[in-house]
């Protein structure tokens, strides 16, 4: 049984057909460019390279954090849409949104005339890019698993918008602060911590979390390491039974909302006992852009002082 085409479907066809006929009339042009600018490559996090005739002049960001990465490389001004909760810098809240990370406003894509798109590969819905790339829009896919992935995001955005010298200035500066941590905590004490990304239901993260390379980096262990998948759900039994030394969750200033209130009742739970239940700003630490190294530096000065507190009342609950 035939359906009805939509309205998106109709759109994208016409625009696939104007897209058809733009690359013919202008192919003479593009191939001038091409020997004037040189072309410029990259690969990105699904290993498909990216070819343009040029640097990009007209950019839409499908994700909060690769917006902030694209105002870090000075590449602001060719950014010209963006998802909803792009609000780092203050100049990306005024550019036009073109849906959220998880649904996207196809048809207002195709209308702004990007010559670059860039993705976020497990954010962004893997059928609308698909839609999006047989229109022939160039997509880089991003996806960062590892502070150190943040710096090669930057340098290569950097690249691809022509910004290449102020991506390297800020990749370097972030690696150097990451490594400044890095050595600053190398030998402190393990603490055992459950990192709480939502309340109900119970959320945390994974060993592969970029969130447990950051306690790792603290002198922490994420005591649900070994669960799938990324963002597994847990119940309160198993917190109880694993009885960390810090509960971490990340709240913003104006929440109403405590987060930590349930652990806050569980007076034998050591994490209660100590103090040790922490609020960190997830604006910073929950997004893979450069910022989060201000995030890291927040919750490792926290666990710090967690530290201090377990150190201070040694007989609390002690295990085994």
């Amino acid at each position: 049984m035939s359906r009805n085409p939509s309205p998106i479907d109709c759109c994208l066809r016409v625009a696939v057909a104007a897209g058809i006929a733009f690359a013919l009339l202008g192919a003479a042009s593009l191939a001038a460019s091409a020997a004037q600018a040189g072309s410029v490559q990259v690969h990105d996090d699904s290993g498909t390279a990216i070819a343009l005739v040029a640097p990009a002049r007209r950019v839409v960001s499908l994700a909060p954090h690769l917006t902030e990465q694209l105002f870090a490389v000075g590449a602001g001004a060719q950014v010209i849409g963006v998802v909803a909760y792009s609000d780092h810098p203050e100049a990306a809240r005024r550019l036009p949104q073109v849906g959220d990370s998880a649904q996207l406003d196809l048809e207002r894509i195709v209308g702004l005339r990007p010559d670059l798109v860039i993705a976020w590969r497990s954010g962004n819905s893997a059928q609308q890019l698909q839609r999006l790339a047989a229109l022939g829009i160039p997509i880089y896919r991003s996806e960062s698993r590892e502070l150190a992935d943040i710096s090669s995001t930057l340098r290569r955005l950097g690249r691809l918008t022509g910004h290449d010298a102020d991506a390297e200035d800020q990749a370097q500066r972030f690696d150097a602060a990451v490594a400044d941590l890095r050595q600053r905590y190398a030998r402190r004490s393990e603490m055992r911590v459950f990192y709480q990304i939502w309340r109900q239901p119970l959320l945390t993260v994974n060993g592969a979390h970029m969130i447990s390379q950051a306690l790792a980096l603290c002198g922490a262990r994420n005591i649900f390491a070994d669960l799938s998948p990324l963002t597994p759900a847990v119940g309160e039994e198993a917190v109880l039974a694993a009885d960390p030394d810090a509960i971490v969750t990340g709240m913003l200033p104006d929440n109403a909302t405590d987060d930590l209130d349930l652990w806050r009742q569980r007076e034998g739970l050591r994490a209660s006992a100590l103090g040790n239940l922490i609020q960190v700003d997830p604006d910073t630490l929950h997004r893979q852009s450069h910022r989060i190294v201000a995030g890291v530096a927040e919750l490792c000065a926290k666990l710090d002082a967690a530290r201090e507190r377990s150190r201070a009342v040694p007989a609390i609950k002690p295990r085994g």
